[in-house]
C-alpha cells in the first residue's frame, strides 16, 4: 500500500496550480476539480505506485511458501530442501520462473490498462 499511497500523494500535488486555477476560474468546484482535472493528470504517477505495489507482492507471496503459505514459491523451497537431489534445479527453475511470468504479465496487464485509461493529451 505505501507505494500506492506515496504515489498518490506526489501525483495529485504535482499537477500544475495554473490548471487548478484555471478550472476553478471555469466554475468547478472542489469535487469536479479533483474528478475532472487533478485525477485524470496524476493517474499515470497512481498507475506507477500500482505496478510497484504489484511487482512487490509477487515477491512477498514467493516468499511466503516458507511458512507453508500456498503458490509457486513452495517449488522454490522444495528445491533449496532438495539440494543435490535429482529434480532439485527443476524444482527452483519451475518456481521462479513461474513467478517471473506471473509478475511479467500482471506487469503488462497494468500497463495495458494505463494506455488504455490515461489520456491522449497527457501522453503526447
Amino acid at each position: 500500500m505505501l507505494p500506492i499511497l506515496r504515489n498518490a500523494v506526489v501525483g495529485l500535488r504535482e499537477v500544475d496550480p495554473t490548471l487548478l486555477e484555471s478550472a476553478r476560474g471555469m466554475g468547478m468546484g472542489a469535487a469536479a476539480v479533483l474528478w475532472r482535472v487533478r485525477l485524470p493528470l496524476a493517474w499515470p504517477v497512481i498507475l506507477a505506485g500500482i505496478r510497484t505495489s504489484t511487482q512487490m507482492t509477487m515477491g512477498i507471496a514467493a516468499i511466503a511458501a516458507f511458512i507453508l503459505g500456498p503458490g509457486l514459491g513452495g517449488f522454490i523451497f522444495t528445491g533449496l530442501g532438495q539440494i543435490g537431489g535429482a529434480n532439485a534445479l527443476d524444482y527452483a527453475l519451475v518456481g521462479t520462473i513461474g513467478i517471473v511470468v506471473v509478475a511479467l504479465l500482471a506487469d503488462a496487464l497494468l500497463l495495458l490498462l494505463g494506455r488504455l485509461t490515461t489520456s491522449k493529451g497527457i501522453t503526447g
